[in-house]
């Protein structure tokens, strides 16, 4: 099963991904942030003191597949951190970044997410995936955000077109909308 969670920032998407293993302890928690900073180290601290200590952490960005073990469980949190990693990877200190390097990130993103989604399929296990909705505020000024905010929303309709479920996040409400 594929599910796919997705809604705006602080909505409760996480905290409902993780309530769906609530008393499992054969998950995977597939980390893809970058501890950058001071800001960042406090964040995922915060997010590993939500989860059970049995589940397995893997951090990565590239070769997902390489998460899975004996485990049937998989939580990726999250497909915006990820495209935004695999965003600067490619692109850097570019200031702009034109249509055949953002359909290069996406084509990036989509590869290494449906590699994960194939493998967990053909092993019969779970999979979570965590995302942002970015499409509801204002278009950002910046070009390069522009770009992203386009990247991720195309990710996001590419991976739920994937999905067997999924759910929008409200105000810590989830609504199934596939």
């Amino acid at each position: 099963m594929i599910t796919l969670i997705t809604g705006g920032a602080r909505s409760g998407k996480s905290t409902y991904a993780e309530s769906i293993y609530k008393g499992k302890e054969d998950v995977v928690y597939i980390a893809t942030s970058r501890v950058l900073d001071g800001e960042m180290e406090e964040r995922v601290k915060l997010h590993q003191s939500s989860r059970p200590v049995v589940w397995r952490t893997y951090e990565g960005n590239y070769n997902l597949r390489e998460s899975l073990g004996d485990e049937d469980n998989y939580l990726l949190d999250c497909i915006t951190v990820l495209t935004s990693n695999i965003m600067f990877d490619i692109t850097r200190d570019m200031d702009y970044i034109d249509y055949k390097i953002q359909e290069q990130i996406e084509n990036k993103v989509v590869e290494e997410l449906e590699n994960l989604i194939i493998e967990i399929r053909e092993r019969n296990h779970n999979l979570i995936l965590v995302t942002n909705e970015v499409g509801y505020s204002i278009v950002p000024e910046h070009h390069v955000s522009r770009v992203f905010r386009d990247i991720q929303g195309r990710v996001n309709q590419r991976i739920a077109a994937m999905a067997d479920k999924v759910y929008l996040v409200c105000c810590g409400i989830p609504v199934t909308i596939k």
